[in-house]
């Protein structure tokens, strides 16, 4: 790190994606209120992800990342986060049984209010506003009191995601994560589909598998790992005065290093990835675990000069490059990226996010996302990495518990014409609870193939 950062010195560095505050001496009182808080995180949780991913960078784990598209202070209660929440307890256990690999699990929760626009502004008739920017900045209500920023919101985000940690953790140390009770995990409307069904076959076998282990003598209660579980949080750091005020020197640990305590990881977006821009001056004086959206219109050497601010020490676990191309585009753009990253010798994890380039519009006019598209990318994504040798070592999704309706497809054959039905996203479609299980038995049979190819060659050449 140079000598010359300072969590303020993205101040001096030209900026995208700034709300414009109408007051600014009331934001800087705001920000400084902010900095008079405890920290939402502590480094040394911080430490142990870095720590988990760089296992993942080796290929001896795999990163699931999920949540919200946006988080709302309309939507905010207990059963939403406990729900969601289960869902990636769900998924991470299906990716673990059927792929064979340990699960970190990052939520897009506690802190995913901001979100980037293509526009400033928005325009409804003859009236143009400021673009919705998140719950964090301003109102989904298209009107004029609605739009303007709004600093006391940081005030209010800060809160919820206090909030919203402590009920986190409590789920994750409490016994809501205890293996014992799998079979509480699925939700009443997933129960009954496909999925559950497939989970539950799954659960009895895993219950199984205790039994012989509690005769043994292995139980919950001797045993941390099968009643509690680690669970981190993370969302993209696109507000920096927000993130300044709440950025710490470590002084209990020897790294003594400047932490974000907004959440344990924060990823750059792909619209603020500009090498000289404010976003990745901050990013690379924090030691937290970082991410990077990497889309197509991204170069290589433009990529290698990101990792070289980003992560000049090679650290593994450090950086999380987000491959987010869309399905057309996936298996051409992404292989220059691991061919350069691979020629510079560069440790990194690399994550697949087929979210948000497989974005459409209904005949119904909502905006959505196809399953087949979603699913279609993670092959390509898992494809690229098997032809160019290397280790596709996670997903990114902007998924929820809830029984929404946003995404087309998949074993629900969620049609145009039931978008209508329950849309109620206050940014981008999110996969439901049972979409978002259909994929990680999906992804589970593709991690079992990428170890059984990997196996192979050994079990051959040890005959």
């Amino acid at each position: 790190m140079a000598s010359t950062w300072s969590p303020n010195s993205w101040r001096g560095f030209p900026i995208l994606q700034v709300p414009d505050y109408p007051d600014p001496a009331r934001l800087a009182a705001v920000e400084a209120e902010l900095a008079s808080f405890p920290p939402l995180v502590f480094a040394g949780e911080a430490q142990r992800l870095k720590k988990a991913l760089g296992r993942v960078a080796a290929g001896e784990a795999f990163l699931l990342q999920g949540g919200d598209c946006a988080e709302s202070f309309a939507e905010f209660s207990a059963n939403n986060i406990r729900d969601t929440f289960r869902v990636l307890l769900q998924m991470a256990v299906v990716m673990t049984f059927g792929g064979h690999v340990p699960v970190v699990k990052v939520g897009r929760l506690a802190g995913q209010f901001a979100k980037p626009r293509s526009k400033p502004t928005e325009v409804q008739g003859d009236v143009e506003l400021p673009s919705y920017r998140g719950d964090i900045v301003n109102g989904i209500d298209f009107s004029e009191a609605s739009r303007h920023p709004d600093p006391e919101r940081l005030l209010k985000a800060y809160n919820q995601s206090a909030s919203t940690l402590n009920l986190l953790r409590a789920f994750a140390q409490g016994g809501l994560a205890n293996l014992e009770e799998i079979h509480r995990w699925t939700l009443g409307f997933v129960s009954n589909s496909p999925q559950g069904e497939r989970f539950e076959e799954l659960a009895g076998r895993i219950g199984e598998s205790l039994s012989f282990m509690r005769a043994c003598g292995v139980t919950a209660e001797s045993t941390q790992q099968l009643r509690e579980t680690d669970f981190y949080t993370s969302h993209e750091a696109l507000l920096l005065g927000y993130e300044q005020a709440l950025t710490r020197q470590d002084t209990i640990t020897d790294d003594r290093g400047w932490y974000s305590t907004t959440a344990h990881m924060v990823w750059i977006g792909d619209r603020t990835r500009q090498a000289d821009g404010a976003h990745v001056e901050y990013m690379r004086g924090i030691r937290n675990p970082i991410g990077l959206k990497c889309g197509p219109s991204l170069e290589t050497d433009d990529l290698i000069r990101l990792i070289d601010k980003l992560n000049p020490a090679n650290e593994p676990g450090r950086l999380t490059l987000i491959c987010r191309m869309g399905l057309d585009k996936i298996r051409e753009g992404l292989p220059p990226l691991i061919r350069a990253v691979e020629k510079e010798g560069r440790s990194v994890v690399w994550s697949c996010d087929p979210m948000h380039g497989n974005v459409i519009t209904s005949s119904t006019g909502y905006k959505t996302r196809p399953f087949d598209r979603i699913l279609g990318e993670v092959k390509g994504f898992f494809e690229v990495h098997r032809a160019e040798g290397t280790y596709p070592g996670g997903v990114h999704f902007e998924m929820t518990g809830q029984d929404v309706t946003e995404c087309l497809g998949g074993a629900q054959e969620i049609s145009e014409t039931s978008l209508a039905d329950r849309y109620h996203t206050h940014c981008d479609p999110r996969l439901n609870a049972s979409q978002s299980l259909e994929l990680a038995f999906l992804i589970a049979d593709m991690l079992k193939q990428h170890r059984d190819e990997d196996l192979a060659p050994k079990i051959a050449a040890a005959s």
